[in-house]
């Protein structure tokens, strides 16, 4: 990965708090034209620095109120990107990781209630090959959502 300046640093500071600001904005704020804003967001894409961009949707207001993380062991840790290829067609599940520690995998996922949970657990997670046993975290609350820090001065 190439190395950002302070420049880029700033943009990506400014566009971590609010990605919908106009470039022209972005430019008054940095003190530079509107083309180099957009000239340096573009490589910023092109170089898998900014991965993504959209809306945050509010999953209770489509009527997915429980939030849960589910540990996942499988018989053996090389079996995750067939059990990988098994939950993405899960659509609930929104974030899967492997990881180290008690789990193989960590996979993050909303239900409308906790019948679907049961469901989901049961059926869609439990009985895909390789998975051993779950463990199943409720979130009651999620206190803090935010990118990671951005050093503008390198």
């Amino acid at each position: 990965m190439e190395k950002i300046d302070n420049l880029d640093r700033k943009i990506l500071s400014i566009l971590s708090k609010n990605a919908r600001i106009p470039f022209k904005d972005v430019a008054a704020e940095c003190g530079v034209s509107r083309a180099a804003i957009h000239q340096r967001v573009q490589h910023l894409i092109d170089n898998g620095v900014i991965v993504g961009s959209g809306f945050d949707i509010n999953p209770k207001s489509l009527g997915y109120s429980t939030c849960t993380y589910v540990g996942l062991n499988l018989e053996r840790g090389s079996m995750y990107k067939e059990v990988v290829e098994r939950v993405i067609n899960i659509p609930e599940v929104i974030e899967c990781h492997f990881t180290t520690g008690p789990y193989t995998m960590l996979v993050k996922l909303y239900a409308r209630d906790n019948e679907q949970l049961m469901d989901l657990l049961n059926n869609k997670l439990q009985s895909i090959a390789g998975v051993v046993s779950t463990e199943t975290l409720i979130s009651l609350e999620q206190s803090i959502k935010r990118e990671i820090p951005i050093n503008i001065e390198g």
